[in-house]
C-alpha cells in the first residue's frame, strides 16, 4: 500500500494518503489529515477508477469534486497528493518523490 505525506505547507497542516489496488484499476483510499477541510471529504473519497482520475480533466474527476467543495484554496498541494497516490497504487506511475521549492529572484 503506497503511502503519501502531503506538508501543505504555510497552513501548517498535514495529510497521509493511503492507496490501494486489486485490480490495477480501481483505488482504494484511506487517509489522515490534521487539515479540518479536507477532513470533510473522508466519506466520498474511499474508493476511484484511477484510469478516471489519471485520464480526465481535473474537474471531471472524483477527487477534485470531493475535495473543491472543502478546500479553500485552489493552490493546496492535496489535489496533486491524492492524484500521484493514486497514480502509484494502479501503476501507472512509480512513487517517486515531488518538490516544490521557492527560490529567492
Amino acid at each position: 500500500m503506497p503511502e503519501l505525506t502531503v506538508h501543505s505547507g504555510i497552513c501548517g497542516f498535514s495529510t497521509v494518503i493511503r492507496t490501494s489496488s486489486e485490480d490495477s484499476q480501481t483505488v482504494s483510499i484511506e487517509y489522515e489529515t490534521t487539515c479540518p477541510h479536507a477532513a470533510k471529504a473522508h466519506n466520498e473519497l474511499k474508493s476511484v477508477d484511477a484510469y478516471v482520475e489519471i485520464f480526465h480533466k481535473p474537474h471531471e474527476t472524483a477527487v477534485y469534486a470531493a475535495l473543491s467543495k472543502h478546500l479553500p484554496h485552489v493552490a493546496c498541494p492535496l489535489y496533486s497528493g491524492f492524484y500521484k497516490a493514486i497514480e502509484a497504487a494502479a501503476g501507472l506511475a512509480l512513487p517517486k518523490d515531488v518538490t516544490m521549492t521557492f527560490t529567492k529572484t
